[in-house]
C-alpha cells in the first residue's frame, strides 16, 4: 500500500474504534456529553467545520480515483502481449484487486466520518433530553407535593370553619369567618394554579419522553447499519483472500 492509502486505512481504523467506543453500552451519554464539554473541544471547534469539510473532500477525491483504477484495470483488454507474457495478467488481475481494496476503504471512511458525526450529534441530544426529563420529573414531584399540601390545608381549614359554625352558631366571631373564608379561597386558586403547573409538566415530561424515544430508535438504527457494513467488509476481505 501507498502513503496515502495507508493513512486512510489507518483512519478508517480510528472510525471503527471510535464508533465501538460509543457502543460501549456502561457509558452514558450524559457523560460522553460531559466529555464534549472539555475545553479542548471548545479551542478546536471553530476549525471543526473546516476540518469536516476537508477531510469528505479528501475522501471524495480518493473514492474517484479507486473508482478511475477499477474501470480502467476491469475494462483492460486481453491483447497479444498478454498472451506472450502470461505474468502481464495477473499483473492486471493484482492491480484491479489493490483497486478494489482501496474503493471499499476509502468508500466506507468517507460512510464512516459522516456517521460518527451524526453519532455524536444524537448522543448530545438524548443527554439533553434525559437531563431535561430529571428536571420536569423533579418538578412534576415538587407540583404533587404542594398539590396534596394546600389539598390537605384546605380540608383542614373547611372542617375547622365547620366546627366553628357549629358549635359557635350567632356567637361566632364575623371577622375570623371572613378569614377563613378568604384563606380557603386564597388555597383553593394555590391548588389550581399547582394542577394547571402539573399539567404542563406532565405534558412536557410525555413530548421528552417521545423525543428521547425518537432519538434512540435513531441511535439503534444507525448502531445496526455500522454492524451491518462492518460484517459487510469483513466478508468482502476474506472474498478477496
Amino acid at each position: 500500500m501507498t502513503l496515502q492509502w495507508t493513512a486512510v486505512a489507518s483512519f478508517l481504523y480510528v472510525e471503527i474504534g471510535v464508533l465501538l467506543i460509543f457502543c460501549l453500552p456502561f457509558i452514558s451519554a450524559q457523560r460522553w456529553q460531559s466529555v464534549f464539554k472539555w475545553s479542548i473541544w471548545s479551542h478546536l471547534s471553530q476549525f471543526w467545520n473546516k476540518g469536516f469539510l476537508t477531510m469528505i473532500i479528501i475522501l471524495i477525491v480518493l473514492f474517484l480515483d479507486a473508482l478511475r483504477e477499477v474501470k480502467k484495470y476491469s475494462t483492460a483488454d486481453q491483447s497479444k502481449d498478454t498472451k506472450l507474457l502470461p505474468n502481464m495478467l495477473d499483473h492486471m488481475h493484482m492491480k484491479l484487486f489493490r483497486a478494489q481494496r482501496n474503493l471499499y476503504i476509502s468508500g466506507f471512511s468517507l460512510f464512516l466520518w459522516l456517521v460518527m458525526r451524526r453519532v455524536i450529534t444524537l448522543i448530545n441530544q438524548l443527554a439533553t433530553a434525559v437531563n431535561t426529563s430529571a428536571a420536569l420529573q423533579t418538578q412534576t414531584d415538587s407540583a404533587n407535593k404542594a398539590a396534596k399540601k394546600y389539598m390537605e390545608d384546605n380540608e383542614m381549614l373547611k372542617q375547622a370553619f365547620t366546627e366553628d359554625k357549629g358549635e359557635g352558631g350567632k356567637t361566632a366571631d364575623p371577622e375570623e369567618n371572613r378569614l377563613l373564608k378568604k384563606e380557603v379561597q386564597r388555597l383553593t386558586e394555590d391548588l389550581k394554579s399547582s394542577a394547571d403547573a402539573l399539567k404542563k409538566t406532565k405534558s412536557d415530561l410525555d413530548a421528552m419522553k417521545k423525543q428521547t424515544e425518537g432519538l434512540t430508535k435513531e441511535y439503534d438504527r444507525l448502531l445496526q447499519e455500522h454492524q451491518e457494513l462492518q460484517n459487510q467488509m469483513e466478508s468482502g476481505h476474506k472474498k478477496d483472500n
